[in-house]
């Protein structure tokens, strides 16, 4: 009887023991980061590091889970989850430009002119609070700023030297005012279009072309149903690391480390940019894409309208754009 009572005993302790540890695991905080970025984009490599970084440091006490290829969304609808707080970080690039007029600073064509005046641009007092405040306006919050890259243009019609080769292209564009504004001034036919849609637009000749970092367009197989690839460098996207509702619940010590992480990645998110654009240039040519250079002062002579209506309606344009400018002589 006593031998039965202490095995008895023995057993419930172990289901004790097994319950808190499960609720233990539960317990911990997950995280779910999400973003558009196909396996092997840079999205995918920034977020996936990031997340192993983050998680060293959290131990137990939470866990960040990432989510590519728009399996949360697209960029859109995750910005709509950030706001409700069912999703905790994302890593969205141009729809910024839709969710406070600053953003738009980064449509502006061939404004940033490498990686080290971006890294400059990201550190500016002057940029930074103004992204930050436009951010908060809206009830976001900016853990760090990384990157989307340079963006070129591929298309099935002809090679793109100056901004007439565009005339008549349906051209798919991310869901940006401002880079619809552009292409249509350029004679582009511009169509907005979720990122996980554009490889079925094209194959199916919904659209004919679309513009996006080659770290974007290798790994998405854009080259199977696109010819033209032109290195026109016509805009830099960053990606910003960025919360919402769901900041609020968390401990001061996840927050710490999540923002700590998120801007120590910032220079190798750069680093990461370069170094895929190198590679994945090779590749593209390897899989048989005709790449071709832009004559850039011809586009820089036809952005100028787009330059003078965002200094027209973005309060401070202006100054924010010559900030930039300044930036890239040092």
């Amino acid at each position: 009887m006593f031998k039965k009572t202490v095995t008895m005993l023995l057993a419930m302790a172990v289901v004790g023991v097994g319950s808190l540890s499960a609720q233990g695991v539960e317990a911990a905080e997950v995280i779910k980061f999400g973003h558009v970025g196909q396996p092997g984009s840079l999205m995918d490599k920034t977020a996936t590091e990031f997340a192993k970084r983050a998680n060293e440091k959290l131990g137990d006490e939470a866990e960040v889970r990432v989510y590519g290829s728009s399996q949360l969304g697209g960029d859109t609808q995750m910005l709509r989850k950030l706001k409700l707080g069912t999703i905790d970080i994302s890593l969205p690039s141009t729809v910024m430009s839709s969710v406070a007029p600053p953003f738009a600073l980064f449509e502006m064509p061939f404004l940033v002119k490498d990686r080290e005046h971006m890294a400059r641009i990201r550190d500016d007092k002057l940029i930074r609070g103004k992204l930050d405040d436009a951010a908060a306006s809206q009830n976001y919050k900016i853990l760090g700023i990384w990157e989307n890259g340079f963006r070129n243009i591929t298309n099935n019609k002809r090679p793109i030297k100056t901004p007439d080769d565009l005339k008549g292209i349906k051209l798919r564009t991310p869901n940006g005012v401002w880079r619809v504004r552009m292409f249509k001034s350029y004679g582009a036919n511009p169509t907005p279009m979720p990122y996980s849609e554009t490889f079925v637009g094209l194959q199916t000749g919904a659209v004919d072309g679309q513009e996006n970092p080659l770290a974007q367009i290798y790994p998405a197989r854009f080259y199977e149903v696109q010819k033209y690839l032109s290195m026109s460098h016509h805009v830099y996207t960053p990606a910003y690391v960025l919360t919402g509702a769901s900041w609020n619940r968390l401990s001061d010590h996840v927050k710490q480390v999540l923002e700590q992480t998120a801007q120590e990645m910032q220079p190798v998110a750069l680093k990461y940019g370069a170094q895929l654009d190198e590679d994945l240039l090779a590749k593209l040519k390897d899989e048989g894409m005709e790449v071709n250079d832009i004559d850039h002062q011809a586009f820089i002579d036809a952005s100028k309208p787009i330059y003078k209506s965002f200094e027209d309606e973005v309060d401070g344009g202006k100054q924010m754009v010559e900030e930039v400018q300044s930036l890239s002589k040092q």
